[in-house]
């Protein structure tokens, strides 16, 4: 008997022990999913100075990895599904390793062949991640989720603010682009031990209740929008408040410093959302908070409202941290198994990115047409209602798979 309890105890030590080690890899590989990506910005100028590029050859930087996204995401949870996620996720990293010293390698073939390489890498992260932590966490997706999306975008975050300083030094703007090959690396050294516990996609536990593709779900539709809407704001904003602002009347100094603290403001909820969303089968009081905080702040950025610029960047900060993480929980709350949240992954991030990469161009071209900033913001009030009615459709308590 004291034999037995002893080895239960070892087999639980070992459980944890794995356990630990598989949130830390989950961690490590969610650092590389957009860092990669937001140190680009702040040193674009140096690219295009360093490789005589224009304005619409640097924007290609930013959007070749969305199409990527749009393109990639419904090919991925076949491939896991064939190859396993442990071994996918691997391949991934090493694809983005490469991806990444390319990009700095110093010439525009590479420059962009690397862009593109780097965007189907990611994709397979974006994909996978959700899916992976419902197959191994089912009963722990809220906080895995918000481990996953605060490690996201808190080295997102990071990688803006140090992005230009490394440039500045003696490895200049070659450098800043090939340090984050470096935290890749060290992702795939932190993810290896995975390769002993492949395990492939579906769950032979809860068998699929599809009837048709997941496309043909309207769910799968209502979610999918939910994803590309948030992402639209994200990006159009991250495109186009810094300008805004100065026009009225801000620096460019302290216009940077307003998007920086909308981006620090989405922390707290990005990692509080999936927990409080995991805890309740239903989220749409969720929804309807994060909703009333986007409005609430582009209704102020629309108006004009410029002396609580601050008060407008915490409000979408808030909205944008909540609304996202929520987007990523939605793939494992609303499928029955790991494969079905790798498809319903798949099709949302494909068509959500895709649609996410048109609102920094719909926005410009508002702008444009009407001569109006006051025109193109009435754009971030129009999409928030929708993401309001998509999300909120998202957020009841079913499944893709069987909406009745």
């Amino acid at each position: 008997m004291a034999s037995e309890q002893a080895t239960n105890r070892n087999k639980k030590l070992s459980w944890n022990k794995k356990t630990w080690l598989l949130v830390l890899g989950i961690i490590f590989i969610a650092t590389t999913l957009r860092s990669p990506l937001t140190a680009v910005g702040p040193i674009i100028a140096d690219i295009k100075e360093g490789l005589t590029i224009s304005n619409v050859w640097a924007g290609l930087i930013t959007t070749i990895p969305l199409l990527a996204f749009a393109v990639v995401s419904p090919f991925v949870p076949k491939i896991s599904q064939r190859v396993g996620f442990e071994r996918t996720l691997l391949s991934a990293l090493i694809l983005l390793t490469i991806g990444i010293l390319m990009r700095s390698a110093g010439s525009i073939f590479f420059l962009f062949f690397g862009t593109i390489i780097i965007g189907v890498a990611i994709s397979f992260g974006n994909v996978l991640l959700p899916a992976l932590i419902k197959l191994k966490f089912p009963l722990q997706v809220g906080l895995l989720t918000a481990l996953y999306s605060v490690s996201m975008n808190l080295s997102a975050s990071i990688a803006v603010g140090v992005s230009n300083p490394i440039a500045e030094t003696t490895i200049g703007w070659k450098g800043a682009l090939a340090c984050w090959g470096i935290l890749a690396i060290l992702a795939i050294i932190v993810w290896l031990p995975q390769l002993r516990n492949h395990v492939k996609a579906i769950n032979s536990n809860e068998p699929s209740q599809r009837t048709k593709p997941m496309w043909k779900y309207p769910l799968t539709w209502a979610i999918t929008f939910t994803m590309g809407l948030q992402s639209l704001l994200f990006y159009t904003t991250a495109t186009w408040i810094p300008g805004l602002l100065e026009t009225q009347g801000m620096s460019p100094s302290k216009a940077g410093w307003m998007f920086s603290i909308l981006q620090i403001a989405q922390l707290p909820m990005t990692f509080l959302t999936p927990i409080l969303a995991g805890k309740k089968a239903d989220q749409r009081p969720l929804v309807a908070l994060l909703s009333l905080f986007y409005f609430a702040g582009f209704a102020g950025i629309f108006m004009n409202w410029t002396e609580l610029t601050l008060l407008w960047m915490l409000m979408i900060g808030f909205a944008g941290g909540a609304s996202f993480s929520l987007s990523m929980m939605l793939f494992s709350l609303r499928s029955r198994n790991a494969q079905e949240a790798a498809e319903l992954s798949g099709t949302a991030q494909s068509i959500g990115y895709l649609l996410a990469a048109i609102g920094p161009v719909l926005y410009g071209f508002i702008h444009d047409s009407f001569h109006s900033w006051h025109a193109a913001n009435s754009l971030y009030l129009i999409v928030t209602v929708l993401l309001f009615v998509f999300a909120f459709i998202s957020a009841k308590d079913r499944f893709v798979t069987k909406e009745q």
